[in-house]
């Protein structure tokens, strides 16, 4: 079965996440984004791997046409998930040894129990919004443990894991693995059972994800393009930065006034310099000193000649 992103968005049900538009997102810059472009890149093909392949293992176990499609991957904070998925819903604790932290997979339960009538041999389609019963409760843990090896599966790549499920709650508001405030990354997939749409997302937390993605693309190898284009992205910096004109000044020694002196300074007033004859000038660029210099002219110009630092001409 393969991955192909619908044209028509699914009924959307009250609290449930929404399809992103295309378009112009808002940006809070009270919490900027911190996951880069080529972290994104990495869950996206991750995740985008997983829809394929649960996709498939979905229309095998169910015998329906049953198919996959990565609508988004987000970060948001843990409480703004908990607002926007639905309740009540099939919420799944999901450890992920040996990462620490635990991965939420949410489902909703019209999905969850259209999967189990499926399995029954019954047709499947709209389901009423109830909790699983004992004898459907094993069915579809057995369910997400196949598509829990998908996921693992798909993310060796990235990651080796190994996924399990811990705890099925149906309300949401009722699970508390993370503070409000955590950052979280949150990956919407659209489901599509039969004829059946729906979204189900699964949550990963920020600091359990990030360190994985960090070292995956640090010790990524480049290729050659890769590398000859950062080779010249070098050299053009380099041969930029040394074509650059800068100020550079000549100094004395600076010396100390009170501001009243400053201010009743009039024409024709001397000020004594605390800088000794023989001791040479000081070379600076942004009040950095980078050599020494003694006075004098080429021409009719100005100029210095530069020379050893004082404590060197002294030796």
């Amino acid at each position: 079965m393969t991955n192909s992103s619908s044209t028509t968005s699914p009924e959307r049900a009250p609290g449930r996440m929404a399809r992103r538009s295309a378009g112009p997102q808002p940006y809070d810059f009270r919490r900027p984004i911190k996951l880069s472009r080529e972290h994104v890149r990495m869950l996206q093909i991750a995740f985008e791997t997983y829809a394929r392949s649960c996709g498939t293992l979905l229309t095998t176990r169910l015998r329906a046409v049953s198919q996959l499609s990565l609508v988004s991957i987000e970060q948001v904070t843990y409480d703004e998930y908990l607002g926007q998925v639905g309740n009540p819903t099939l919420m799944s604790v999901v450890s992920l040894d040996p990462l620490p932290g635990s991965m939420l997979m949410e489902m909703p339960l019209t999905t969850a129990l259209g999967s189990i009538d499926h399995m029954l041999g019954g047709p499947g389609g709209e389901q009423a919004e109830r909790q699983l019963t004992d004898v459907e409760l094993p069915l579809m843990k057995d369910l997400l443990k196949k598509m829990l090896d998908e996921l693992r599966y798909s993310f060796e790549q990235v990651v080796e894991i190994n996924p399990k499920v811990t705890t099925i709650e149906y309300n949401p508001q009722f699970l508390r693995t993370l503070s409000p405030g955590d950052a979280v990354v949150v990956a919407t997939l659209e489901v599509k059972i039969g004829e059946i749409e729906t979204l189900s997302t699964i949550c990963l937390p920020f600091t359990t994800i990030l360190p994985v993605l960090q070292a995956d693309n640090a010790e990524g190898e480049l290729s050659a393009a890769e590398q000859a284009a950062r080779d010249l992205s070098r050299r053009n910096l380099t041969f930029g930065m040394a074509s650059a004109p800068i100020e550079v000044a000549v100094r004395f020694t600076p010396i100390t006034m009170r501001a009243n002196d400053i201010v009743n300074l009039s024409v024709g007033d001397v000020v004594p310099l605390s800088h000794p004859a023989s001791v040479p000038l000081a070379v600076t660029v942004n009040d950095t000193t980078f050599a020494h210099a003694v006075p004098g002219n080429q021409g009719s110009r100005l100029a210095c000649l530069v020379v050893p630092p004082p404590k060197e001409s002294l030796a």
